[in-house]
């Protein structure tokens, strides 16, 4: 049995089972090491692919440190840490916007990873594409977060159970609607 390596999403060995308390303590020394390293590579990246889907950074930041929090919870059964996190965290993004909830008054301390509010204004702003993604119909905008997350169509297809050709279809309408807002842009300078 193998899991994936939480840095670089090679394949490592699963932790062995409990032994002499030593032992114990030096594998769960190993494995809060190795889940730490796949936080620090991976939590901002995972609040861009949540940002990607039409999360507000916000609740995109939320949505991810649950889901870490779940990774670690489970870290010794999972498999492909990168797919597991962003399946879990666009699962949950898609209950939250299911679910009714009433806005919030305040925006909510800074955390480490959001600085201070005002920031987050001023990081949309200057990413003209998430307007962009946000104009896509679900799916187009779906697939398009999953490949700026670094996922190939194959992979989307396995997380999302679309067939290969559903995912690079989506994907093509998507580039086309980019490039054309990106054309019109570019005419109207």
């Amino acid at each position: 049995m193998s899991t994936q390596d939480s840095a670089d999403g090679t394949d490592r060995p699963a932790t062995a089972p409990a032994g002499p308390p030593g032992q114990r303590d030096r594998a769960r020394q190993q494995t809060d090491e190795e889940f730490s390293a796949f936080y620090r590579a991976h939590v901002r990246p995972l609040v861009a692919f949540l940002v990607h889907h039409g999360a507000g950074v916000h609740t995109a930041a939320d949505i991810a440190q649950e889901v870490m929090l779940d990774a670690y919870r489970n870290w010794s059964g999972i498999n492909h840490p990168k797919a597991w996190v962003h399946t879990a965290a666009s699962r949950a993004l898609a209950r939250k916007i299911a679910s009714v909830e009433e806005p919030v008054e305040e925006v909510p301390e800074p955390t480490s990873l959001l600085a201070r509010p005002d920031a987050i204004v001023d990081w949309e702003t200057r990413h003209d594409i998430l307007p962009l993604l946000r104009s896509l119909p679900p799916r187009q905008r779906q697939v398009m977060a999953w490949t700026l997350a670094g996922f190939t169509p194959t992979d989307i297809a396995g997380q999302l159970d679309l067939s290969a050709e559903n995912v690079r279809a989506n994907l093509m309408k998507a580039r086309r609607a980019v490039a054309a807002h990106l054309n019109a842009g570019e005419e109207e300078r």
